[in-house]
């Protein structure tokens, strides 16, 4: 039988309001999932909000259970947390990640969603989607032990990458914004943290992520000789220039993009986009993450929300979207 449920859809840029959603009765292979909570990730998603999306990109930029198409009407978003009321005996009553957008309950395939590990609380779970690009850029990166490191950008990718960096054995870690108030953030994460004119030089890998000029000049500045610059900002309909110039060639630098889209070719040899999923899940037992969300709200407080995310009036890494299941029952991994 059809069932009623709830989304957030963008109706046009700027304007995000909730719809209603007759979902249907599930086939066999499917699962029915009442969300408990899904994460809004500020630098992609509000770029979408704004409409800022370049036509040559609408295809790549597409979520995977995305309904409409850009600039809008657009059902967009990809970190959600529920548990399935439907399905196969392994996954009934299990809680699980999807990338799926903000909506109330919602019917996919089976293999679409992944079981959150019984360490890690549903509420942390929504930041697996960046945990996992952090991952992702890790094996493009190939840090080595001693390496001497800096994170451009304590946004919610930036910020994910520094603590799983601060790991590694013997590597210094610091982590550059703009914004001092992150110093408090890279703590609770366990990396060291600069301003960018305070910033350490001389560093073998600097990972940029503040999706700005500035900050990717400045990512160029802090490198050694033949030093690489990984690149996981999206810069949306935006031009940026660099100086290639002056000493770029001389020193031998490199910048190299990661994206998530795909399976770094460091390990697409042997895992799968469901082995990187699995990894980044059983990687957020670590509560040192619960940094990175810095703010929620009810579902139905969203469209007021998110114009307010999109133009900085409240700051945040991972903002999370609390469901009315979330305060019915017990919501850790399971």
């Amino acid at each position: 039988m059809d069932s009623p449920a709830r989304a957030f859809w963008l109706g046009s840029p700027g304007h995000g309001e909730l719809r209603e959603v007759t979902l249907p009765g599930p086939a066999p292979g499917e699962v029915v999932v009442r969300t408990l909570y899904s994460g809004i990730s500020r630098g992609t998603e509000t770029l979408v909000f704004q409409g800022r999306v370049p036509v040559s990109q609408y295809d790549v930029m597409r979520a995977p259970f995305q309904e409409g198409g850009f600039p809008g009407p657009v059902k967009y978003g990809y970190l959600n947390v529920g548990v399935v009321e439907q399905g196969p005996d392994g996954l009934a009553g299990r809680t699980v990640f999807c990338l799926y957008p903000h909506q109330s309950r919602y019917v996919v395939p089976a293999a679409a969603v992944t079981p959150v590990p019984s360490a890690v609380p549903a509420g942390r779970a929504v930041l697996a989607g960046t945990v996992e690009t952090a991952v992702n850029a890790l094996w493009d990166a190939a840090p080595l032990i001693g390496d001497r490191i800096a994170v451009v950008g304590a946004g919610m990718v930036g910020c994910s990458v520094a603590a799983l960096l601060a790991r590694f054995p013997g590597v210094r870690v610091e982590l550059v914004d703009t914004d001092p108030g992150r110093a408090e953030v890279a703590g609770a994460l366990g990396v060291g943290f600069a301003t960018p004119e305070e910033a350490l030089g001389g560093c073998d890998l600097v990972v940029h992520a503040s999706a700005t000029e500035q900050g990717l000049t400045r990512a160029l500045g802090l490198l050694t000789a033949e030093g690489t610059v990984l690149e996981l900002s999206w810069y949306g309909d935006r031009k940026v220039s660099l100086p290639l110039g002056e000493d770029f060639h001389s020193r031998r630098l490199v910048i190299r993009g990661s994206q998530v889209g795909t399976v770094s070719p460091a390990r697409r040899g042997g895992r799968t986009y469901g082995d990187r999923l699995a990894l980044a899940l059983d990687l957020l037992a670590d509560p040192a993450l619960d940094a990175l969300i810095t703010g929620e709200c009810a579902f139905e407080e969203l469209p007021a929300v998110m114009p307010k995310l999109a133009s900085g009036e409240i700051p945040a890494l991972c903002h999370r979207v609390r469901y009315p299941a979330a305060t019915s029952g017990p919501v850790g991994g399971r």
